[in-house]
């Protein structure tokens, strides 16, 4: 594939990433804040998106076999398509909408998001040639960057829909633009992406890399602790605050984009430090004491600023460690394997989303979002502790 043709694709993939990112985005913010307004306590609302979080652990635990077998244009378009039916099936009369029947829309959602980030991220490493992991970082960060910026724009956009257009509505207008962008990403890919020539075992979808398996406890940690306080806890809290959903959807879609800027300069602001196990472990420690300040700092000072304030800092932290994972599990896959792995480290992922989302009702609902930051600042000294056991030198991971 010639270097001119790759980058075309990359735009296509990452193009198509993008549309999908702000339905994923905008189905969140509309589902909290209407299921909110509905009276739904926390825990009911986070009950919410047990399935959606569930399925996608074993979406990405087979989805990368799925991918090898049948190509990543396949597997990323099919979850376009399932985004697409979750749409219309929550955009139906509200009497049909019981806690049981979003459970099964958020199912659908839930695997066809981790369909299409496993087959966008994984795609980027068969783009390119072995030694070119400058451009790698590159193509990674930004891809992971826009991708939640766009998520911010989703949130934003999801709370301007419900107010201007309903939720029925929003879903709507959203299905059908998605529609519009699978027909055009599956007519410019070619369709032998992340094909292999020899078709994987089922029994190898358990990765054998120790590397692989330990950033990918190091992310089922990474991201419980942002979804702890950030999924529900956080979207409630400014409610009782007195803010307007439109308010609520615009701060947080704020913080998302700024995140997801923050991702994508990941390559320069890591540029003359290292990309390797120590560099995660020290980001790790270094984002334990944010939570940790901002619970105490909660006992002294007004909570709306330290929460504005903290999120911030937060999200500067935690966007460049989750760049440099990014990163590390694409460097450290072997070709042949790159989908399998993107697709086991991305099932840690989702199940760190898992526990964080349950634990963000939860904690909430008995001990404020106090106590939802120190659970984070726990479950971030477990990520550092984990990033003892990944190699800190580069090389070492060569051929893995």
């Amino acid at each position: 594939m010639t270097q001119a043709k790759s980058f075309h694709n990359y735009l296509v993939i990452t193009a198509g990433y993008w549309a999908f990112t702000i339905t994923d985005g905008a189905i969140r913010m509309l589902v909290v804040l209407y299921f909110h307004q509905l009276g739904y306590t926390p825990l009911a609302i986070a009950s919410l998106f047990l399935f959606y979080e569930f399925f996608g652990i074993v979406t990405n635990l087979l989805g990368g076999w799925l991918g090898a077998r049948i190509g990543l244009n396949a597997t990323m378009h099919i979850g376009m398509g399932l985004q697409v039916f979750a749409l219309g099936m929550l955009a139906v009369d509200p009497s049909w909408l019981s806690i049981p029947y979003v459970m099964a829309a958020q199912a659908l959602s839930g695997i066809a998001k981790d369909l299409n980030k496993m087959s966008a991220k994984a795609s980027v490493k068969l783009m390119l040639p072995n030694n070119a992991d400058s451009t790698l970082f590159r193509w990674v960060t930004v891809l992971t960057g826009s991708k939640n910026t766009l998520k911010g724009a989703g949130f934003f956009v999801g709370a301007f829909l419900l107010s201007v257009a309903g939720f029925s509505g929003a879903l709507i207008i959203m299905a059908g633009g998605l529609f519009a962008v699978l027909l055009i990403t599956w007519i410019l890919l070619p369709d032998e992406i992340g094909k292999t020539a020899a078709k994987p075992k089922f029994s190898t979808i358990l990765s054998k890399s120790p590397a692989v398996n330990w950033l990918s406890a190091a992310r089922f940690f990474l991201f419980g602790a942002r979804d702890i306080w950030f999924v529900v806890a956080l979207p409630v809290f400014l409610s009782t605050l007195g803010w307007s959903s439109t308010g609520i959807g615009s701060f947080i879609a704020l913080w998302i984009i700024g995140y997801g800027i923050v991702q994508a300069s990941a390559p320069k602001l890591l540029k003359h430090g290292r990309r390797d196990g120590a560099a995660a472990r020290r980001l790790a420690f270094i984002l334990s004491a944010v939570p940790a300040a901002m619970a105490i700092s909660m006992q002294h000072f007004d909570a709306q600023f330290v929460v504005i304030s903290g999120l911030v800092v937060f999200g500067i932290l935690f966007a460049v460690n989750s760049a440099l994972h990014s990163y590390l599990i694409v460097a450290w896959s072997e070709r042949d394997h790159v989908s399998m792995n993107v697709g086991f480290y991305y099932m840690a992922n989702a199940g760190g989303r898992l526990t964080g989302t349950v634990l963000s009702g939860w904690v909430y609902q008995t001990s404020g979002i106090t106590g939802c930051l120190w659970w984070s600042c726990a479950f971030l000294l477990v990520t550092w502790l984990i990033s003892f056991r990944l190699p800190s030198q580069q090389n070492q991971m060569r051929g893995l």
